[in-house]
């Protein structure tokens, strides 16, 4: 999909649709009086037959209104007009996209972004519609034999603004695509199966987008993970014929001698539970446990796109977690990167012996801020369901920020505590630390498993399990924390 923004009146515009906003009640946008105006009061008659729902979202296609030059009029409830709210605001986007992707006008101007979102200026405005708009296009057919090939579905957008626009509003424009580029990235990765998407294929990933953009790329070996002392990572390897990977990214958009931030991103490919083997029902959707890793790709390839004048490292410590006849038994004892003694209790904890190592490792570039994002514990869906992505952090500061970003790009997460009496729950007889904690609370005993390798730096973790994916007749991944993540490191940048 292309986009564009030009200065118009939206009755003049010879374009296949004109999309414009609706109050509750009949109330019409500014773009909606003007288009009514130009069909001497044909929208307000129509209205008034209460063929549109009050609810924001709700659509009513109109063909040949006249006095109009563009042969649709698509009109979007936006709810009552005292309250807009930025959910409301996007439900109408995305029920716009949807009727704009069934539709056989190849081209649309867009009015929506007129509508006054309180506290959301034009810009935000633009930059989610874009997105929205962006995605609602991606489509996951690379190992279908047939592609979708539909004639249907708008592949222009103008967004219509009633004054001449500036720097500030194309930036907004490229901020909205770099965002669902990204996305698309993440899904298509989550949604790749396994056998495709292993390690490896993560690693070639990475130097992909490195050879795209301006980033760099380090990929470490088996043989490099066993120097550095990683043996908390390669324990969860163990069972598995694919090669375990490391991969290192960096994105020096800052100045020199900026210090970065660091998003750590799990990467299983394939979660089995090792020796501790899950149930064979939904086991498939265990290729979605390396979404950590794919957001922080995906975020690399958004903020690469949108230049931002920052430095981002990102880890991604990647292997599949299978069980087999040198795979790590329960009770078995591992040395992790720090030097603590790890005594695994359960082979489906692993997500956290990947990431403590890879939490070690970040150490080295001496960060601003670490962020971590794991499918780790079915427990945060039972406390948050699929809506809210959970937050930890040794920091308030952060987690402040990451909290804000969230609710400004509409990919939320709600803090869980952190706090000392937790990690009482953590007791091994044999060892530092078990990988599992005592029963209950486990998606705060799993951060406070990873706080013990933490203590350089200030750290947080998106906890991301029930956010992911969708199971059901939606299955597929989200991309999500990506527009959470690419506005926390786009504030950090000033932009």
């Amino acid at each position: 999909m292309e986009f564009t923004i030009k200065a118009g009146s939206p009755e003049k515009l010879k374009s296949g649709c004109v999309v414009a906003g609706v109050f509750a009640g009949g109330e019409l946008s500014a773009a909606a009086k003007t288009l009514d105006k130009a069909s001497s009061g044909a929208l307000a008659t129509i209205l008034a037959r209460g063929d549109l729902d009050d609810k924001a979202g709700a659509t009513l296609m109109l063909h040949g209104v006249p006095g109009i030059e563009a042969p649709r009029v698509l009109l979007v409830s936006l709810g009552a007009a005292s309250e807009l709210t930025d959910k409301r605001y996007r439900d109408a986007v995305a029920a716009a996209a949807r009727q704009l992707a069934a539709s056989m006008a190849g081209d649309a101007a867009f009015c929506l972004a007129e509508a006054d979102v309180p506290g959301r200026d034009l810009a935000w405005r633009i930059a989610q519609a874009a997105q929205i708009l962006q995605d609602s296009t991606y489509r996951c057919d690379e190992l279908k034999s047939r592609k979708e090939d539909s004639k249907k579905g708008v592949v222009h957008v103008a967004f219509i603004t009633r004054a001449k626009h500036g720097d500030e509003l194309q930036a907004a424009l490229r901020r909205g695509e770099a965002i669902a580029e990204g996305l698309a990235l993440a899904k298509t990765l989550g949604n790749l199966p396994g056998n495709v998407c292993t390690p490896g294929y993560l690693a070639t990933t990475a130097k992909k987008l490195a050879k795209e953009h301006k980033i760099k790329v380090e990929i470490l070996d088996r043989d490099a993970m066993e120097k550095l002392g990683m043996g908390a990572l390669l324990s969860v390897a163990r069972g598995s014929h694919e090669a375990p990977r490391f991969i290192i990214l960096q994105y020096k958009g800052g100045k020199a001698k900026d210090k970065p931030v660091v998003l750590v991103g799990k990467g299983i490919t394939f979660d089995t539970g090792g020796i501790s083997l899950k149930p064979g029902e939904g086991m498939d959707e265990m290729k979605y446990d390396m979404c950590g890793a794919a957001s922080v790709l995906g975020t690399f390839k958004a903020i690469a796109r949108m230049e931002l004048p920052l430095n981002v490292i990102g880890l991604i410590p990647s292997t599949e977690n299978m069980p087999g006849g040198s795979a790590t038994k329960p009770g078995d004892i591992v040395t992790s990167m720090s030097g603590q003694t790890i005594e695994v209790l359960n082979t489906d904890a692993e997500g956290r012996l990947i990431l403590c190592d890879a939490l070690t490792y970040a150490e080295r570039y001496e960060p601003a801020a670490v962020v971590d994002i794991a499918t780790l514990t079915g427990a945060c869906i039972i406390a948050l369901g699929n809506l809210t992505s959970g937050l930890l952090a040794n920091d308030d500061a952060l987690a402040a920020e990451l909290l804000a970003a969230g609710q400004s790009a509409g990919d939320k997460a709600w803090q869980l505590p952190l706090w000392d009496e937790y990690q009482d729950m953590l007791k091994s007889n044999f060892a530092d630390i078990p990988n599992i904690g005592s029963k209950g609370a486990g998606t705060i005993t799993a951060a406070c498993f990873l706080a013990r390798f933490t203590k350089a730096y200030t750290w947080a973790h998106l906890d991301i399990a029930g956010t992911a994916w969708k199971s059901g007749a939606d299955k597929g991944a989200t991309g999500r924390p990506v527009p959470l993540l690419v506005e926390f490191l786009a504030r950090r940048a000033g932009a």
